[in-house]
């Protein structure tokens, strides 16, 4: 079946969360695991993660698909900014493990100015350090953390998929082990688009490319958004579904693509409550079992 729902508000916690979700169709959700331009994080509720628990299995969630927050910069030229990123993420894994077996997405980060191979390594020590320290306190495995495709915009890292793959790489020769069981890939369809990848008129060539480089079994979770901006644009700028340059077509391709189809995909659209249950009824229409 189709695994799809929506970037939701956690300021109500998770079973509030579940209970949204559930409202419009949707069998998963995504959310902040804290305020996504600071530091803050709300106490975790044990009893309201319990009652999620209960509620998520009753209606057979797939995993749900966390977000660090944008202030996080991986590569940043400030050691003190590096530090802070690692020290967010481990927290926010440490969060994570209330409710194991979920996914954690983030951003590589921007070099500014510093080139994308020191970024790239930027990110991958950080990297190596947070899942060296998660595995020390008992919490990893249990969690997988989510390498975003970003679209290039600036100095983002990671607008390639060979850029992916070799913070990948560079983590696991950090690591000195290899990482499949902790560290995975969360595709964007709006920022491989903006990123060059033609999803449109070649979306079977861009998925053999992504196995190529990078492995599809790499591939935990799909961001699913049309684009205000052709394809190359470098830009990043989301629109609703059928609404942009992707279209609704290309998108229906992509859910019912035989190495996609069983993902969870995670609509990041300019969208109100209804908007969002009007998407997700006509992907659910346009899925084929």
């Amino acid at each position: 079946m189709l695994h799809i729902g929506y970037h939701e508000s956690s300021s109500g916690g998770y079973a509030a969360m579940g209970k949204e979700a559930v409202s419009v169709q949707a069998d998963t959700f995504a959310f902040f695991t804290r305020n996504p331009r600071g530091g803050q994080a709300k106490e975790i509720d044990a009893d309201d993660v319990a009652e999620f628990r209960a509620f998520a299995a009753e209606h057979s969630f797939a995993p749900l698909v966390a977000h660090a927050p944008y202030t996080m910069n991986p590569c940043s030229a400030d050691p003190g900014l590096r530090e802070f990123a690692k020290n967010l993420m481990i927290d926010d894994l440490h969060r994570m493990s209330f409710t194991p077996g979920n996914l954690y997405n983030f951003h590589p980060g921007s070099h500014v100015q510093q080139g994308a191979d020191v970024g790239i390594d930027f990110t991958s020590t950080m990297l190596s350090e947070v899942i060296a320290q998660c595995k020390k306190d008992g919490i990893l495995p249990g969690t997988v953390i989510l390498i975003e495709t970003m679209a290039g915009k600036g100095s983002e890292v990671g607008r390639t998929f060979q850029e992916i793959c070799t913070i990948i790489d560079r983590t696991e020769e950090k690591a000195g082990e290899s990482l499949k069981d902790v560290l995975g890939v969360c595709m964007d369809s709006c920022h491989i688009w903006d990123g060059g990848y033609d999803i449109v008129n070649d979306l079977d060539g861009v998925i053999t490319e992504f196995d190529k480089v990078v492995g599809l079994d790499r591939l935990k979770a799909f961001h699913l958004n049309d684009s205000m901006n052709p394809c190359g644009a470098h830009k990043d700028r989301h629109q609703k579904i059928g609404l942009g340059c992707i279209g609704f077509e290309a998108l229906a391709r992509i859910i019912n693509h035989p190495a996609l189809k069983n993902l969870p995909f995670i609509l990041e659209t300019p969208n109100d409550h209804n908007g969002y249950a009007d998407e997700i009824k006509r992907l659910r229409d346009a899925y084929k079992e």
